[in-house]
């Protein structure tokens, strides 16, 4: 890698969080672990060089890959021979000429604006990447919230991100990004990467998480919001008592006998209750006042 970046005048720029996974056994347990077959499409963000994208053209039926770095777009473009296309919304798509590799799309774009905007429907489709570490949790919230997420998400991220991703109900890493995912996707597995499988290797340990869409939505789409709302301002303060917290939002005595009907201490702070209690409380207090 260092070598095909100098052949190609590439610095690495540390703001856009590159470091690029090299590890061919590490990126194999990726793949693997994504489950592919040719009736599979597949989101990857921030392809970098490539190594995980060739993977994946060789295993699923549809790949879009979208990275914000215009230099490494060039790279990729050569490295599989694309041709660009103009693109509405002021994004540059490149695509297979006649004859060359069909089931391929690059997009220039910064790949959260571009979720942010698109509103695609993704139900269909894998998230197999190495996410960049800088955006890496904004990402996840902005692809895995809704009735229009991926089926799967297989990501490579900080490992103090994964363990949040990951994390249980008193756990020392629980928190919102923990139950705003966990709210549609369950957490499968999570497989530690060594920074000397990236290059550069980074300052902090890495992690490959495997998270699976739930079948059945544990609250309607119209609740989500009020979901969100209790979550945030029950973590807003990690060390006060939720209910005195909530009280921002809904009376008191409202408070006091909904904790009492689901048998929560008035004193509990948020990082003691579980999914399943926030999703009760949500289903209790939507559109209280």
């Amino acid at each position: 890698m260092r070598d095909i970046l100098a052949a190609h005048g590439i610095q690495l720029t540390k703001s856009l969080g590159q470091n690029f996974l090299h590890d061919q056994n590490q990126l194999r347990r990726i793949v693997e672990a994504a489950e592919l077959s040719k009736t599979d499409k597949v989101l990857e963000i921030g392809p970098g060089l490539g190594p995980l994208t060739e993977l994946l053209l060789k295993n699923a039926g549809e790949v879009l890959a979208i990275e914000k770095d215009a230099r490494l777009v060039g790279f990729l473009r050569e490295r599989f021979g694309l041709e660009f296309r103009l693109q509405p919304a002021g994004h540059a798509s490149a695509k297979p000429p006649e004859g060359g590799t069909p089931n391929f799309q690059l997009l220039h774009a910064d790949a959260l604006e571009f979720l942010k905007q698109e509103q695609r429907d993704w139900s269909d489709w894998k998230l197999v990447a190495n996410l960049p570490y800088s955006v890496a949790s904004p990402i996840l919230v902005e692809l895995a919230c809704g009735n229009r997420a991926p089926n799967k998400i297989v990501a490579t991220l900080q490992f103090e991100v994964a363990r949040r991703l990951m994390a249980q109900a008193d756990d020392d890493d629980y928190g919102i990004l923990t139950l705003l995912v966990q709210l549609d996707f369950e957490p499968q597995s999570i497989l530690k990467i060594p920074a000397d499988c990236f290059f550069p290797a980074p300052d902090v340990d890495s992690a490959c998480v495997v998270l699976k869409r739930r079948e059945q939505p544990l609250l309607p789409e119209n609740l989500r919001a009020n979901f969100v709302k209790i979550v945030k301002r029950a973590f807003s303060q990690r060390r006060k008592m939720m209910l005195k917290l909530l009280k921002s939002d809904w009376p008191k005595e409202k408070l006091e006998a909904v904790f009492a009907g689901l048998k929560i201490s008035p004193q509990e702070r948020a990082e003691k209750l579980s999914l399943e209690q926030f999703v009760a409380l949500t289903n209790i207090l939507a559109g209280e006042k």
